[in-house]
C-alpha cells in the first residue's frame, strides 16, 4: 500500500532495536529493519506476524556503503518514524584496544548515525513530517574509564540529538533522544566486558527501555532517561566533579571488577 506508514529501525536484530521494531509492527507500521548480521532476517520474520510488510537489510552502518544500502532500500518512500539505534561498545583500556575496533565504534555510533540523520532527516524535513529517535545513553553524562571511546560517542549523540531537535522545531519533524542505562542485551558480551561489575550486574529489560523511548518519541518529547535508578544517576552526575565520576566508572568497568564484588 502506497499510503502505509513506514518505520525504519537500525540495529534491529536484537536488544532495544528489536523491541522498538516490535512496537512499530504492533502499531501497524511497515518496517525496514537493518543490522550488520544475518540475524536481522530472522527478526524480520518475527515482525511479519503482526501483518505488516517488513524488509530486512543486512548492512554495516559503520561504513558509508552500508548506510547507502539502507537508503537505497528505503527508496523514495516517506519515513514516518526513524530510529537511529545501531551502536557498538568496547571495553578495556584505550591504549590496549585494537584500533580497527575503536574506529568501528566511532564510525557506527557517530559517523554512520550522523550520516543517516543528515540524508534521511533532510528528506523528512522536505516532506514536512516525521519523528526521529536517537538511542543515546546515560553513559554520555560521565567520563567512561575503561569505556572511554563508547562514553565519548554517547556524549556526542546525547548533545547532537537535542541540538538537531531545536534546529528542526518548526519543520514538522520531531527529534527525541532515549538515554538508557545498562540494559540486558548482547552489548557487554560484544564489548568484551563480561569480567566487569557492570557486565555481570542486573540490568534493565530492553522491552521496558524501548517502550519508554517509543512513548516519548510519539509524544514529541525532547528526551527520556529510562528507569528511575538511571534518572538518579544522571541527577547526581550533574553535581559530581568529573574526576569523581571517572573513578566511579572505573569501579564498574575496570577489567576484573566483577570478581571484586
Amino acid at each position: 500500500m502506497e499510503d502505509a506508514k513506514l518505520a525504519v529501525v537500525t540495529g534491529a536484530s536484537s536488544g532495544i532495536g528489536r523491541e522498538l521494531a516490535k512496537l512499530c509492527a504492533k502499531d501497524g507500521y511497515d518496517l525496514i529493519v537493518v543490522a550488520d548480521e544475518p540475524a536481522i532476517r530472522q527478526a524480520a520474520e518475527a515482525f511479519q506476524s503482526h501483518n505488516v510488510t517488513v524488509e530486512a537489510v543486512e548492512a554495516d552502518l559503520s561504513t558509508e556503503d552500508g548506510a547507502d544500502r539502507l537508503i537505497a532500500a528505503i527508496g523514495d518512500r516517506p519515513i514516518d518514524l526513524l530510529f537511529l539505534n545501531a551502536g557498538r561498545g568496547l571495553g578495556r583500556g584505550f591504549v590496549d584496544q585494537d584500533w580497527a575496533q575503536v574506529r568501528r565504534v566511532i564510525d557506527t555510533n557517530v559517523t554512520g548515525t550522523v550520516y543517516l540523520a543528515r540524508q534521511l532527516g533532510e528528506r523528512m524535513v522536505r516532506n514536512g513530517r516525521g519523528r526521529i529517535l536517537f538511542t543515546g545513553s546515560i553513559a554520555g553524562f560521565m567520563p567512561g574509564t575503561f569505556q572511554a571511546v563508547y562514553n565519548g560517542t554517547k556524549a556526542f549523540i546525547d548533545s547532537f540529538a537535542v541540538a538537531l531537535r531545536h534546529e528542526l522545531r518548526d519543520s514538522g519533524v520531531t527529534v527525541t533522544v532515549l538515554m538508557p542505562g545498562a540494559t540486558q542485551t548482547r552489548f557487554f558480551e560484544r564489548a568484551d566486558m563480561m569480567d566487569t561489575k557492570v557486565g555481570t550486574a542486573e540490568k534493565d529489560n530492553p522491552a521496558d527501555v524501548a517502550r519508554d523511548g517509543y512513548d516519548a518519541m510519539m509524544a514529541g518529547e525532547q528526551q527520556v532517561i529510562s528507569g528511575w535508578k538511571n534518572k538518579l544517576q544522571v541527577a547526581a552526575a550533574h553535581v559530581t566533579p568529573a574526576g569523581a565520576l571517572a573513578e566511579q566508572h572505573r569501579g564498574m568497568a575496570e577489567p576484573g571488577s566483577a570478581a571484586k564484588g
